[in-house]
């Protein structure tokens, strides 16, 4: 009896230890494996089901903080190449190693320079659903994630993500229809090449800046990674205009299977992790409403200095300077015609 509790006992160890080395490959976006629980089937990922600054978020629109001190956001206009993956959650771009001309990115919220590292595409089966973060309870058709790693801090995603301001995610709402950047089609044409998980396919001379939408209006907010382990390291900027891609395209995105060729399992898309509180955080924007001239706008909060400091004297005699400070009333909140991604229309709604 003892000897066969040993030899349970090994079983047990050798399964655990087979499992603890593809949890890579073993989450999901539904079931007993799927968001809800991806904190729990790895205690590394405790952060997905602990975390006070995860992402995706909800926009609310009239929460929006308007900050004058934003600045536009710098890509390098170098060519970048990878390998394009299908890796049974998602479709993956991911840039070679050793690439002579890396892509930096900053500017807007950044107080470093980030290099590009990979791009996620979160898409669904039907135009209702996809994209991952939220406009005023709005969801797109697909949403695309470029991250890149704090390069002047760190030495690679997987250092940096763990680390204090080690990631920038850079958000991409996707729309149907005509496609805006021709560029795009180095990865769309490679669609029916991926089909199946485990395949991949190289993209070679992919101009990043290109796929970028006409824009730099945007929205920026703390929060995580929207896959495992969802570290709280991401400095998030959703551009305020969305990019396009056309019907044939979606349909081909769409025919991307979870499983291998022998046992294709259940289509890729509706990979969008749920969207999480924002627990108070402050969403900021550089769209200034009060220049865009909406109605209401002028009662949008900003963070122009809205104190001012004064000397008082009391009598003939100058007496201890104190110093007071005078705060206007909180402000209201936004009219809901102030709405983001307002760069002649609402974003959540625009039409082409």
């Amino acid at each position: 009896m003892h000897q066969c509790s040993l030899f349970i006992l090994t079983l047990v160890c050798v399964s655990v230890k087979d499992i603890s080395g593809s949890w890579e490959e073993w989450w999901t976006y539904d079931g007993i494996s799927g968001p809800g629980f991806w904190g729990l089937i790895n205690p590394q990922w405790s952060m997905c089901n602990k975390g006070r600054r995860q992402s995706p978020v909800n926009i609310e629109p009239d929460k929006l903080l308007f900050d004058p001190w934003l600045r536009d956001i710098q890509f390098d206009k170098h060519k970048v190449s990878g390998i394009l993956q299908n890796t049974g959650q998602s479709l993956v771009f991911r840039v070679e190693k050793d690439s002579k001309h890396q892509v930096n990115i900053s500017g807007g919220p950044l107080s470093y320079r980030y290099q590009f590292e990979e791009i996620y595409f979160h898409y669904g089966m039907e135009d209702n659903r996809g994209s991952e973060h939220q406009i005023d309870k709005h969801t797109f058709p697909g949403e695309i994630q470029l991250y890149g790693f704090n390069k002047e801090l760190y030495h690679n995603m997987s250092e940096a993500q763990h680390k204090s301001q080690g990631i920038v995610g850079i958000s991409l709402m996707v729309q149907v229809g005509e496609p805006t950047s021709t560029d795009f089609r180095l990865i769309t044409t490679a669609f029916n090449k991926v089909t199946y998980r485990g395949a991949s396919y190289p993209i070679k001379h992919l101009p990043l800046s290109s796929l970028l939408p006409n824009t730099q209006q945007y929205l920026t907010y703390e929060g995580s990674t929207t896959h495992p382990g969802c570290w709280e390291t991401a400095v998030w900027i959703i551009f305020n205009k969305p990019i396009y891609i056309s019907k044939q395209e979606m349909y081909a995105l769409r025919q991307l299977m979870q499983g291998s060729q022998l046992t294709p399992k259940a289509p890729l898309g509706n990979n969008a992790r749920p969207v999480q509180h924002l627990n108070h955080r402050t969403v900021r924007t550089n769209i200034n409403f009060n220049k865009q001239g909406l109605q209401g706008s002028h009662n949008c909060p900003d963070m122009y200095r809205n104190m001012h400091y004064t000397a008082r004297y009391r009598g003939r005699k100058r007496s201890k300077k104190s110093v007071a400070c005078k705060r206007n009333d909180k402000p209201k909140k936004c009219h809901k015609n102030s709405h983001p991604m307002a760069e002649g229309a609402h974003l959540a709604v625009q039409k082409r």
